[in-house]
């Protein structure tokens, strides 16, 4: 099986996620650590054994009311509350993912098996990579070079960093890629191909799973919460009263809160607008209210009516087509 690509954890794959307690011994108490280590596991297996972070994991406790994290662990429950504890945390780590989606990618070797199974595709990649690394243009490069070349090659051809997956460092001592000998491009080739393929080996054995941490999904989860809750910015209204317009001189409510999101929509959880998707989005919004409402005068309580009514559309678009993008992609464009 090659590289799954670009993966969603958004909290869906937890709905089946096994929150059955085993039956203590009679007279056992369960303690807090037991039933969290437990429920991570379980929600760890439903997630293809992706580790949970240690904030989502502090997040997720807070949301079931647990503030003192040791003092859970060392407590005694009974089975009746250890049961609810379990089924609540799980709950609670689906809720956080479904908030704060994370994008991950699935090594599992597939893709380096690719380039060694074609003899053609291995020459050029290693001869890419050596090009590369021989920045002096000698025809020589030292042995520990390989970690670099592994390095360039990345995720996007299935190598893992070495931050995610430390055996890589054991790989590279078993097959001597170390040290400052140095390889013409022939030897640097007959050195790349054993450690790439103990590395695909191991992937297959144990796929690894990597975030992907410059990509964001926007799904409207944050903008709902925020209508539910009433907790939108209060002072956004006045900002867009303040704001100042370059559009022909129109003043209608629709125009300057389709101005102010184009420039503050993070606030709200929106993904940049200059992205081709939200731009498109944001127009056909703007058009429907258009439409409905006409060129509503732009006073205070019209902008509080109308502020609500966009912002309750666009989550409904957001949550029925998510929008993924690259942070350091819509940074650059907004730059």
């Amino acid at each position: 099986m090659a590289e799954t690509g670009l993966t969603i954890f958004d909290g869906s794959q937890l709905s089946d996620a096994d929150v059955s307690l085993p039956p203590p011994p009679p007279d056992t108490a369960i303690t807090g650590a037991e039933v969290l280590e437990l429920a991570e596991t379980r929600a760890s297996l439903s997630l293809l054994g992706f580790v949970l972070p240690e904030t989502l994991k502090c997040s997720a406790l807070r949301r079931i009311g647990v503030s003192d994290t040791l003092g859970f662990r060392s407590k005694k429950l009974d089975y009746s509350d250890a049961c609810t504890s379990l089924r609540n945390y799980i709950s609670a780590i689906a809720d956080e993912l479904k908030d704060d989606p994370i994008a991950v990618t699935i090594l599992d070797g597939g893709s380096l098996n690719m380039f060694l199974e074609d003899e053609d595709d291995f020459a050029m990649l290693a001869e890419n990579l050596f090009t590369d690394l021989d920045v002096e243009d000698r025809g020589k490069i030292s042995k520990d070079e390989i970690q670099s070349a592994l390095a360039h090659m990345g995720i996007e051809s299935g190598v893992p960093p070495v931050s995610e997956y430390p055996q890589l460092n054991d790989i590279f001592k078993k097959h001597g890629a170390a040290g400052k000998e140095e390889l013409g491009q022939a030897q640097f080739a007959q050195l790349l191909q054993p450690v790439l393929q103990e590395l695909a080996d191991s992937l297959v054995m144990k796929p690894v799973v990597v975030v992907l941490r410059n990509i964001k999904l926007a799904n409207g989860s944050k903008l709902k919460k925020l209508l539910a809750k009433e907790r939108l910015p209060d002072d956004a209204v006045e900002k867009i009263m303040e704001e100042k317009y370059e559009r022909n001189g129109d003043q209608s409510c629709a125009t300057k809160i389709k101005f102010y999101l184009e420039k503050h929509g993070d606030d709200f959880g929106l993904p940049p607008s200059q992205l081709p998707e939200m731009a498109v989005l944001l127009d056909e919004i703007f058009t429907e209210v258009d439409s409905e409402n006409g060129a509503a005068e732009s006073d205070r309580d019209s902008l509080m009516v109308f502020r609500k009514k966009i912002l309750e559309k666009i989550a409904e678009k957001l949550e029925a087509s998510p929008i993924l993008y690259d942070l350091q992609v819509s940074q650059l464009e907004e730059a």
